[in-house]
């Protein structure tokens, strides 16, 4: 089993859209749990998203209750669900990561409601500046995946031999 991502009912598709081209290139499976704010095929989500949408695999769960259901014996069972929220317990530096954990990122408008929190099995938190609100939920996804992805060991590969530029000199 793989770490994947889950989007709560989100608002925004350019912040989606961004989420899943992220996940494309990371290799990260993602959950969308509906309803969305917007058509999932809307426009300006597969434009945020761009080609990198064929390359992601997306299971979309109609419900909260349909998405909560796949982890008592359907396509998530055995996983741990981990939400990302300002009110989380315990900082995602302090968390240990398993490779096959469900990261799930709030809505941008209202985060999760409390049945939400009261289903994970973790709530962390990314500790930022005091009297700042929170991230943009993008940028928060591409923080978590990040460090679950390092802590497992599970980035993507370089092929033998090659390297993303030459070093500087």
């Amino acid at each position: 089993m793989t770490f994947r991502l889950a989007l709560f009912q989100p608002d925004i598709p350019q912040n989606t859209g961004t989420m899943l081209r992220m996940a494309a290139c990371l290799g990260v499976a993602v959950d969308i749990v509906e309803p969305a704010g917007f058509p999932v095929s809307d426009r300006a989500f597969r434009r945020a998203g761009m080609d990198y949408l064929d390359a992601v695999s997306i299971e979309r769960h109609v419900s909260w209750a349909r998405f909560r259901d796949a982890f008592s014996g359907g396509s998530l069972a055995g996983r741990r669900l981990v939400v990302a929220t300002t009110r989380g317990a315990v900082a995602h530096t302090d968390f240990s990561f398993r490779a096959d954990d469900v990261l799930l990122m709030g809505r941008e408008s209202a985060g999760v409601p409390d049945e939400v929190h009261a289903a994970a099995d973790a709530r962390i938190v990314i500790p930022q500046v005091p009297g700042l609100r929170s991230l943009n939920v993008a940028v928060a996804a591409a923080i978590l995946v990040g460090e679950a992805l390092r802590q497992a060991g599970a980035f993507p590969k370089l092929p033998a031999g090659e390297t993303l530029q030459e070093p500087l000199a």
